[in-house]
């Protein structure tokens, strides 16, 4: 979930004049072996901590299919001091959106979805869908969308759906009435968000979606989206399962993943970081690790943004990716399944300017680079809402993460200048 309009709000509304704890003066650093290995990615992870700008920040870089280095500065929590470390856990947001996109092509796999298929054959209510004949406009001047959405179209982000912190006006008035959200943020109430209750299962969410219009054609172009979301109720309509259930047996169980899911057990909140808010010089806890809104069971399984995992963790799904579907022992997609899943799955028609993949294309729930993008061809990921990212380098042969825990995520440059910094350490 990239909160680009919500965050906006948030700031603005925010402005509590030097609210929230100064940051420790001193720097705690988990470790220091991979400083030494990727000195650029180590000062600059260190940096924000030292000029006081994040409470904690941790790397985690890896080669091939050997073991990743991990390294950090900072706290966990400002009020705990704690140091970050390989197994603290961190809100992924929209880093889930690639889990939920692998978890799809699984099913894809199986046979029992395809690409192409509609969804209306899962989900009978998406079967006649109208569009806004003005995107963003009234949502009852509509036409009927000229095709089907279809399994592609919704981990892709082309199906035409909206998202209540992209869109604007009757629209997102609508997401927000029934509560069709892409994941939760906090027990405070924040300003620049819904104080609405969200759908209370996948079924509803997927039920009231269907009522509303899309905002544009099915594939035509690429609008950030509840794709993902909605994929979840797929997912768990055609695997008999329910999806969060799925993803434990399917994902995270396999890969090892034992600190990764929707929700915080209370034996984990030692490890659990807190969320801030940049203001006023310093950083307000809008989500506090030991009250966090995680710590509940969410009402939905958000498969846009709703994971919360520890480096170590997606590190390991980062090597399955990078392993083109296999890490160690363990695997779980045919090599050829895992290369589709990294490609490009969108044409040359959707219209993606001024969008997050300008220039670029769009896999299974990550980006895709092209031969022309920034890094050359072979990269694939998506990053998150409170500042992570993540992703692999399959040109390269390299996997790379970096975590922070900041709303916005462009308070700061840690996340936009994560992956640049990272190449300037392995094109040395």
């Amino acid at each position: 979930m990239n909160m680009m309009v919500s965050r906006r709000a948030l700031m603005g509304g925010m402005a509590l004049a030097g609210a929230g704890a100064l940051l420790p003066r001193a720097a705690f650093a988990w470790k220091v072996d991979g400083g030494a290995l990727y000195p650029a990615t180590d000062a600059f992870i260190k940096g924000f901590v030292d000029r006081r700008e994040l409470a904690g920040t941790l790397a985690a870089i890896g080669k091939g299919q050997a073991e990743a280095a991990f390294f950090g500065a900072g706290v966990q929590s400002i009020d705990r001091a704690v140091p970050v470390g390989p197994d603290t856990i961190w809100r992924l947001y929209s880093m889930t959106k690639p889990v939920t996109g692998i978890a799809a092509m699984m099913l894809i796999e199986d046979g029992k979805l395809t690409l192409d298929q509609p969804i209306a054959d899962i989900l009978p209510a998406f079967a006649n869908m109208k569009v806004q004949n003005t995107p963003d406009g009234s949502i009852t001047d509509v036409r009927p969308a000229k095709g089907p959405v279809t399994v592609r179209q919704l981990i892709t982000h082309t199906a035409g759906l909206g998202y209540g912190i992209i869109q604007k006006g009757p629209i997102r008035d609508a997401y927000n009435r029934e509560g069709i959200y892409g994941g939760q943020v906090s027990r405070l109430p924040i300003p620049g968000f819904p104080n609405t209750p969200p759908a209370p299962n996948l079924a509803a969410f997927a039920d009231r979606l269907a009522t509303l219009p899309l905002v544009y054609e099915p594939g035509t172009r690429w609008s950030y989206s509840v794709g993902l979301d909605l994929m979840g109720r797929v997912i768990e309509v055609v695997s008999g399962q329910a999806f969060d259930a799925f993803l434990k047996a399917r994902i995270f169980d396999p890969l090892g993943m034992t600190s990764t899911g929707f929700r915080v057990a209370a034996g984990d909140v030692a490890r659990f970081a807190s969320n801030y808010a940049p203001v006023g010089g310093a950083l307000l806890p809008i989500d506090p690790a030991t009250s966090s809104i995680y710590l509940d069971a969410p009402p939905i399984p958000y498969g846009g943004g709703g994971l919360v995992s520890s480096a170590r963790d997606y590190d390991r799904f980062l090597a399955m990716l990078l392993g083109e579907g296999k890490t160690g022992d363990v695997r779980l997609l045919k090599p050829e399944t895992a290369r589709l899943a990294m490609s490009n799955l969108i044409a040359d028609s959707v219209d993606r300017k001024g969008t997050f993949i300008d220039g670029q294309g769009f896999g299974a729930g990550g980006r895709v680079s092209l031969p022309t993008s920034p890094g050359g061809a072979g990269i694939f990921g998506w990053a998150g809402a409170a500042g992570t990212i993540g992703f692999v380098h399959r040109g390269l042969g390299y996997r790379a993460a970096g975590y922070t825990q900041i709303m916005p995520s462009d308070a700061v440059p840690f996340q936009s200048k994560f992956g640049e910094t990272f190449f300037r350490d392995v094109a040395r």
